[in-house]
């Protein structure tokens, strides 16, 4: 069987830039590609930097490794000339401070945010396996209040990842500590929009955490391009930076997991 990091994710040119999603607080915008797509594209000169695009592409990778609905990610090349011809001043400089490689998702027309959960059709499993995906990703923006969860042809999707993984924005040059503090808690897992629907997030882990093997893990790191790797601290090199991500998430999947337990205290809590 091939391995998953065989299979390069698909580079694609802007080539129009259509309009902001003023409601993102990184400003993300919808574009138009020189593969005639439509892509909702994350710049790495927005406030949040690279780091929430590495976040993006990773959750991404594991999300569907789970076999959970997320639309394609693509790496997005945006030439500098696009952002000198930008009328309006904020997007302009946004612009011109991302051009190079950026990450897009694919643009779902005519799909709806999702509501009160609670009616929408989604099964009490479906939603256990986002909470876990979720609880383990450690993504704080899955609330009410945010959700990021899309209906599109009847069937849900998850975007938005950005603000998963946050806990490399304090990672310091050290491996053993990473390791260490991989399997910490996740109080935030009780805010999240689908728990009060949630099956057990007992039986979600049973079902997915066999999934991710050392080697998806690797292969889920490995789609994440030198650029946005270079230069961000605290690693030194790229391959540095894969095998911090490789350390984290590996020490997270190691038993006793205690974000599940805590996730399952939360679904109890709240029946």
């Amino acid at each position: 069987m091939t391995s998953p990091a065989t299979t390069p994710l698909r580079q694609v040119r802007v080539t129009r830039y259509v309009t902001p999603l003023r409601e993102g607080g990184s400003l993300p915008a919808i574009v138009e590609a020189d593969d005639e797509g439509m892509y909702v594209v994350k710049f790495h000169g927005a406030g949040q930097g690279p780091k929430a695009l590495v976040a993006e592409l990773i959750a991404a990778e594991i999300g569907r490794a789970l076999g959970l609905r997320i639309p394609e990610t693509v790496l997005v090349e945006l030439d500098l000339a696009l952002g000198l011809a930008e009328p309006d001043p904020e997007i302009q400089e946004l612009l011109e401070r991302s051009a190079g490689l950026n990450v897009g998702i694919d643009y779902l027309p005519g799909s709806l945010p999702l509501g009160a959960p609670e009616g929408a059709g989604i099964s009490p499993e479906l939603a256990a396996d986002i909470v876990w995906f979720d609880a383990l990703m450690a993504n704080v923006d899955r609330t009410p209040r945010n959700p990021n969860l899309l209906l599109w042809h009847r069937r849900l999707w998850l975007i938005d990842h950005g603000a998963a993984l946050y806990t490399q924005h304090g990672w310091k040059d050290d491996l053993a500590a990473i390791a260490a503090n991989a399997g910490a808690r996740f109080p935030v897992i009780r805010d999240h929009v689908l728990l009060p629907i949630a099956a057990s997030i007992a039986e979600a882990d049973e079902r997915l955490a066999p999934r991710l093997t050392p080697e998806v893990i690797r292969a889920a790191v490995a789609v994440v391009p030198d650029a946005l790797l270079e230069g961000i601290g605290p690693f030194a090199t790229p391959a540095e930076h894969r095998a911090a991500y490789i350390t984290h998430l590996t020490a997270r999947l190691a038993a006793p997991r205690r974000w599940v337990e805590e996730a399952e205290e939360a679904r109890g809590s709240r029946a």
